[in-house]
């Protein structure tokens, strides 16, 4: 049986110079903001350097109410969902995004580029959920949440730098 995959590739932009962004992005205190505006249940955020880069992981635990009943009988009423990034300086990280003991696997990268002291973030990422007559579904819903947290990191962001 073929294995379907779901491409995301969302920008967002920052009013604000390359070295500005990747700070924020590699600051734990803007990361709990992000997760405390998408309203999760809980979160732990721990940032840690590692070379010329960083590592971020964010540990959160979501309310599943929002999905539909198709996918809430395969997580439950709560979905934990972990994301790492390993930035290798200050404008590529590798990402990737597990909801740990369920099939699937998320993986990509962030690019950060700046011209003219506006910032774009480029999240490139691939969605797989391996599972018969429900894995595509379940990518088009993890693609919308995925999609829906970045526009959150975005406005928060934009807060945050002004």
């Amino acid at each position: 049986m073929p294995t379907m995959t779901t491409r995301l590739t969302h920008e967002l932009t920052y009013d604000a110079p390359l070295a500005e962004v990747s700070a924020m992005l590699g600051d734990r205190g803007f990361r709990e903001q992000v997760c405390e505006a998408l309203g999760v249940l809980r979160h732990e955020v721990t940032v840690v350097p590692e070379g010329a880069g960083k590592r971020v992981r964010i540990e959160q635990v979501q309310a599943a109410d929002r999905l539909p009943s198709f996918a809430t009988r395969l997580v439950g009423n709560q979905i934990e969902i972990v994301q790492e990034e390993r930035w290798s300086g200050t404008d590529r990280a590798g990402l990737t995004v597990v909801v740990p003991g369920k099939p699937g696997q998320m993986d990509g990268t962030i690019r950060l580029a700046e011209s003219g002291g506006v910032t774009t973030q480029v999240v490139d990422m691939t969605i797989k959920v391996s599972l018969p007559l429900v894995g595509g579904k379940l990518e088009g819903l993890v693609a919308d949440m995925l999609l829906r947290a970045l526009k959150v990191e975005n406005t928060t962001g934009r807060g945050y730098l002004s």
